[in-house]
């Protein structure tokens, strides 16, 4: 009569079969593993953070992803001036106009610092004056007219010592003015600090240098100046210790631009 087999002889050959799945088909050494409950792993191998996930995920239709915030774009500028600006640009002053005849303004300067958060303002915005015919986006010579659209700023300069500014500086005792404005204010000292605006200029040299690649007829020396308290012949003018900001902000690594006109021109 045959002997009926133990219990432990009955769990045996599965143990052993078991064994043989976990220790797959490799007869070298096991690869190393994570330890168990390293970041990304789960509890027991990288597989099972989504079986894990599985199992705990509520029946019915799949939650909606959070909608991802598009970068912020700058206020007011329109499709076209937006495409104007260079991609490698981090830095934008822009200059708005009251409108197109009008020679009051107002200035902010953005930044791009982060691409994912787009533009964002960094100082302003500071009243400013332009010429005092408004905008225009032909101008030419003796028009009183500041040229709209978007142009480096590459070169600094003034008849004060620089104040930290951050683009090449050229103090010159040739930047002094004297005489009077349109509304009998004085000009002196408007030169004090100076940004060139690369408007049919050559980039790289002092803004005192007058090559006018477009010709003269094209008009120059469009700069961003002290405010002298009216309008001008066709730069952008800001208060002194606004200048002085912008020179100490304005960095040639962050390639900055101006985008100017009046609000209409500058919102297409």
């Amino acid at each position: 009569m045959s002997v009926p087999p133990r219990p432990s002889a009955l769990l045996a050959a599965p143990l052993l079969v078991l064994a043989l799945l976990l220790a797959g088909c490799s007869s070298g050494p096991a690869p190393e593993k994570a330890p168990v409950g390293a970041p990304g792993q789960g509890a027991a191998g990288p597989e099972s953070d989504d079986a894990a996930s599985a199992r705990r995920a509520p029946s019915g239709p799949a939650a909606a992803p959070s909608p991802t915030p598009s970068p912020a774009a700058i206020p007011g500028l329109g499709p076209e001036t937006l495409a104007a600006i260079p991609a490698e640009a981090r830095q934008a002053f822009v200059v708005t106009g009251e409108e197109a005849d009008a020679n009051q303004s107002s200035a902010v300067l953005y930044s791009r610092q982060d691409p994912a958060k787009g533009w964002q303002p960094v100082a302003g915005p500071w009243n400013a004056h332009n010429g005092m015919e408004g905008w225009t986006d032909h101008h030419v010579a003796g028009d009183l007219r500041s040229p709209t659209g978007v142009y480096t700023l590459t070169d600094a300069g003034g008849r004060l010592p620089d104040p930290g500014a951050l683009l090449p500086y050229d103090e010159q005792p040739r930047f002094a003015v004297d005489g009077e404005g349109f509304f009998g204010e004085p000009l002196e000292g408007s030169f004090d600090y100076v940004v060139a605006i690369n408007y049919n200029r050559t980039d790289g040299v002092s803004p005192l240098d007058r090559t006018r690649p477009l010709g003269l007829e094209r008009g120059g020396g469009i700069w961003i100046h002290v405010d002298h308290g009216g309008p001008t012949q066709g730069c952008v003018s800001i208060p002194e210790d606004r200048m002085r900001e912008l020179l100490r902000t304005l960095d040639p690594v962050m390639k900055p631009v101006i985008v100017m006109g009046d609000a209409e021109s500058l919102g297409r």
